[in-house]
């Protein structure tokens, strides 16, 4: 165990982790970790437990019984315990209403025609690239790019702060990895920080100056759900924060994993480059295949049982969602990327946590794809790309690309 997750945390085997996960799934679908807690492998017990009232994700209550001094009491990690991700019902739901049907058809609809400039713009700067150099990084122009514009213009958030906002994402990252090192925790604790700097700026400033976009109907909200302004300003912080650090990390990971995954498989590519229309079931078949998130985490809110292992109260286990996606006594043939599938996934989770801006996500992926193999049929990555050497949030760093 503690060496295949020394590789799994690596460059090399963020590569390719599903040699590994297959290697950990062999173990059993419950498989007891050397540091505590479980390894969940099997779609069915992952699927279970991410919807099941029974299991909870890491709050503010669970992170004080674990005591100070560890991972669970760094700034970084009492941040994300305050944020949809690391809150519980009845708290939860009522944040989550609050948002309303935050990505519905209506506002996806409003943002479909700046998505589609943008996409044409930024392969605009790709192509420009392209001619002068003969190649280009495709994770830095345009993967990276397309999910900060599109969520700051929808939050009305300047594109000046782009680059801070995708900085400070990155580094934050850092406290939702299973097992981070100082080094990582500490570049994660500055980044809170600066976060909390930002939005907290951003809401007062929004407030002087109330509109009719998402977060000024989010402040008239909480106006009236909260009497205290200071709590009610601590809230919206937190949840603005969350839509936006959610979207970045995630949405960049899947459109560059997407060229990759393409380019490594030309006869399903060549395939859609016939049948656009089948665009929205190649974006799924990434989300499947190797999903932006690979793992995150649940507590035991009571004694139970899985699938025969004793699982105590307080326990955690690691829901393991890349691993669940290449079950074979879920999907056919799992390790294939196949394009034409149409089972279901976790690759935006599931249940009460499951992914807020999932059709945002699907939006830009989508017209990203048709604008690419409309414009740039013959594209091909030149060098593998760069993993960053973490578990839970995929992060490739760097994808070169040019025409062939």
């Amino acid at each position: 165990m503690v060496s295949l997750i020394s590789r799994l945390r690596a460059s090399r085997g963020q590569a390719n982790p599903y040699p590994i996960y297959a290697e950990l799934r062999a173990m059993g679908d419950v498989v007891p970790a050397p540091w505590g807690g479980h390894l969940l492998l099997s779609y069915e017990l992952c699927d279970q437990v991410l919807r099941s009232k029974a299991w909870a994700t890491f709050d503010a209550e669970w992170r004080a019984r674990q005591g100070d001094g560890n991972r669970w009491s760094a700034p970084a990690s009492r941040q994300l315990s305050k944020t949809l991700q690391g809150l519980n019902p009845p708290v939860h739901t009522q944040q989550r209403r609050s948002l309303g049907n935050v990505f519905d058809r209506s506002t996806l609809a409003g943002l479909q025609p700046f998505v589609g400039q943008n996409v044409e713009e930024l392969l605009d700067r790709l192509s420009d690239r392209l001619r002068a150099t003969g190649e280009a990084d495709f994770a830095t122009l345009v993967g990276e790019e397309l999910p900060v514009a599109t969520i700051s213009h929808w939050l009305k958030l300047p594109q000046a702060d782009h680059a801070l906002l995708r900085e400070l994402t990155h580094g934050q990252a850092y406290a939702q990895e299973l097992l981070p090192s100082a080094s990582q925790l500490a570049q994660a604790n500055t980044a809170a920080e600066g976060l909390r700097e930002y939005f907290t700026a951003v809401v007062a400033d929004r407030r002087r100056s109330l509109g009719d976009d998402a977060l000024s109907r989010w402040i008239r909200t909480w106006d009236e759900l909260e009497p205290d302004r200071e709590v009610a300003d601590e809230t919206l912080y937190h949840l603005v924060m969350f839509i936006v650090i959610a979207s970045l990390e995630t949405t960049s990971t899947l459109l560059s994993n997407m060229v990759w995954l393409l380019d490594q498989n030309p006869r399903q590519r060549s395939w859609l480059l016939a049948h656009p229309e089948a665009t929205p079931n190649a974006v799924e078949e990434v989300l499947r295949y190797d999903p932006p998130i690979h793992l995150t985490t649940r507590v035991a809110t009571e004694d139970t049982e899985l699938a025969g292992t004793r699982i105590e109260r307080d326990e955690v286990v690691h829901v393991m969602i890349a691993a669940a996606n290449h079950d074979p006594s879920q999907f056919a043939d799992p390790d294939t990327f196949d394009i034409g599938r149409t089972a279901a996934h976790l690759g935006f989770g599931g249940g009460i946590h499951f992914c807020i801006g999932a059709m945002l996500a699907r939006l830009e992926a989508t017209e990203l794809l048709q604008g690419l193999n409309r414009r740039f049929p013959t594209l091909r990555v030149t060098t593998p790309p760069f993993w960053e050497p973490r578990m839970a949030f995929r992060r490739l760093t760097a994808l070169h690309v040019a025409e062939h």
